[in-house]
């Protein structure tokens, strides 16, 4: 492959978005596209390209980073449209930022290891939310995040400066608070009620996949996984038998789920 396929390649997808986008021979709906309606297929996307990632499915992985950088050429195409900014200033802005973020590599400092450039790194990105008058030790974390992953990015921004439990312990402790006030509030089944309550739990659980260590989304994920797979051997199990899982009682297949969780340990 020479060198120059890279640059061509992407040349050809972005004539390829201007072309889908023409006002008079585009695509009608590609055109009718907004920033708002295309921002939850690039989430999207960036989720199947980190499902490709965690199946180790490396040839699904090209047409799924492909698919990811298709949403960066369509938001560049809309922003051209008005006048905003181009492809090319999207990839500049990248270009800058790693360059101004990797000094070590880029200039003349030196960084001894991994954590020291880590905190080097965010030391940058202080300065840089400083400069755009982001203030705050909060400031800079995205509200459109997973809700966990927030929770997660919050709290460890609270605790650089000194905001947080002592240990795991203590946020087990601070669980079981959580707990009981939330079996306080159901005899009144308050919707309001309860979902300050549970949101504070689950807030509290993401504090403690941060203390142990973890990503409280590839926690959840895991669990997701677990689930669905003990739940379509479960009714694959009752099929066999010629049954349906919609006419067994609730003891049936709680039974049918602990086969699979013994099968699955043995």
């Amino acid at each position: 492959m020479s060198s120059s396929a890279p640059e061509a390649e992407l040349r050809r997808l972005i004539d390829i978005m201007a072309a889908l986008r023409d006002p008079a021979t585009g695509c009608p709906w590609d055109k009718e596209q907004t920033f708002d309606t295309i921002a939850p297929y690039t989430i999207e996307e960036a989720y199947e390209v980190a499902d490709a990632i965690a199946q180790r499915d490396f040839t699904a992985l090209p047409d799924e980073l492909g698919d990811l950088l298709f949403q960066v050429v369509f938001h560049a195409r809309m922003a051209e449209e008005d006048g905003r900014f181009g492809f090319a200033q999207v990839a500049k802005a990248i270009s800058d930022k790693m360059i101004r973020r990797h000094p070590h590599v880029f200039g003349d400092a030196a960084v001894r290891d991994a954590v020291a450039q880590t905190n080097a790194w965010e030391a940058q990105k202080s300065a840089e939310r400083a400069a755009r008058r982001e203030t705050g030790t909060l400031a800079g974390v995205p509200t459109a995040l997973p809700a966990l992953t927030r929770a997660f990015k919050l709290t460890n921004r609270a605790a650089r400066v000194g905001f947080d439990w002592p240990d795991a312990a203590s946020v087990l402790e601070k669980l079981d608070e959580e707990v009981a006030e939330l079996k306080a509030e159901l005899p009144g089944a308050d919707p309001v009620r309860l979902t300050d309550e549970v949101g504070d739990m689950l807030f509290v659980l993401a504090n403690l996949a941060r203390k142990l260590g973890l990503d409280p989304e590839a926690c959840l994920r895991h669990a997701n996984d677990k689930f669905s797979r003990r739940f379509n051997a479960m009714e694959r199990d009752f099929e066999t038998q010629g049954e349906s899982l919609k006419g067994q009682t609730l003891e049936a297949m709680e039974a049918g789920w602990q086969a699979v969780k013994a099968h699955e340990r043995s």
